[in-house]
């Protein structure tokens, strides 16, 4: 396995210098955001995709400090029912940045589309009232399936695998919903970006969804979550309180190591599930805490994920006796 950076998270910072921290806490690779709900601060699409100079650009800063690029990002809401065209634009032009650049994965939501006649997005979380199950069944066999279809088939002739970040008012946010898109697009080609913040706040067990989803895991994400326990307990953790205004949150994403009471012991866990499900890729750090700078909290991830990092394959074999 490796250490990566996503390096929206030093998107304050010019990219050789978001890189240079990278490099000087040891970092192997980066993931990097090309547009939709990122600003792209560190890449420019349309160059990467209509230029060879820009690219070898892009690739020889990223060479230089002894890194790779283990992802492309293209977060948004391609489902969306107004604005969703220019989202999936933005898409599959990653797509093809993608495939120019050598890089074998990129990252993105599932979307979420709105209901027949919606022009906003529309989020079901439960099967009451009836009609929510109507408009469920339509999002999913209307609009997302087709949509990803052609996506899925548009990124397997560029070669490219399509990493699925389970999220909060998206299509896709748990384990079945993940295993529903790939298995009815093509799972050689759809699989999941985890992320296990977002699957933290909604109660899931970070073990049994690495378990679960198994060889499905192309990506992963290493961000934490907090849980304000004197908040959750009286508002539960659906929360609509403006991240940034953690104090009044039930549940905030924060530097790794600083969410869970047993700290380095989560992640070592984390990282050894990964192990056994086969999973022996990047695990790139995102740092969105509102309350630590972001350069400390990327050393401070990188310090913690050091220690139970397993980096080299698998040998020991029991004695031939």
């Amino acid at each position: 396995m490796q250490i990566g950076l996503i390096t929206d998270s030093l998107s304050h910072l010019p990219f050789e210098e978001a890189l240079d921290i990278a490099a000087e806490a040891g970092l192997s690779s980066v993931e990097i955001a090309t547009g939709n709900w990122s600003t792209a601060p560190h890449a420019n699409l349309s160059e990467l995709v209509e230029s060879e100079a820009a690219r070898a650009k892009l690739t020889d800063a990223v060479q230089a400090r002894h890194l790779t690029i283990s992802a492309l990002n293209a977060n948004g809401n391609q489902l969306h029912p107004v604005t969703g065209p220019a989202h999936d634009d933005v898409v599959r032009r990653t797509i093809e940045a993608a495939a120019l650049l050598g890089v074998p994965t990129v990252v993105l939501m599932s979307g979420l589309p709105g209901g027949p006649g919606d022009s906003s997005a529309n989020w079901i979380t439960t099967s009451w009232p009836p009609e929510n199950l109507e408009i469920l069944e339509y999002q999913w066999n209307e609009i997302a399936l087709p949509y990803w279809d052609s996506l899925a088939r548009f990124a397997k002739d560029h070669g490219v695998r399509l990493a699925v970040e389970m999220c909060g008012s998206q299509l896709v946010y748990n384990v079945s919903t993940m295993k529903r898109l790939a298995d009815a697009t093509d799972p050689t080609v759809v699989g999941a970006n985890l992320d296990p913040s977002h699957l933290m706040w909604m109660g899931a067990d970070i073990p049994s969804v690495i378990r679960s989803l198994g060889s499905r895991i192309f990506h992963v994400h290493a961000k934490d979550v907090r849980i304000n326990r004197h908040n959750a307990a009286h508002n539960g953790v659906l929360d609509t309180v403006d991240v940034t205004d953690p104090h009044a949150r039930a549940w905030n994403y924060v530097t790794l190591g600083l969410g869970h009471p047993e700290g380095a012991t989560f992640w070592s866990d984390f990282v050894y599930t990964l192990r056994s499900v086969g999973y022996d890729a990047t695990l790139n750090i995102e740092h969105e805490d509102a309350l630590v700078n972001a350069a400390e909290g990327v050393r401070k991830a990188t310090r913690l994920l050091q220690q139970v990092i397993l980096e080299h394959a698998p040998d020991w074999q029991p004695a031939q006796i």
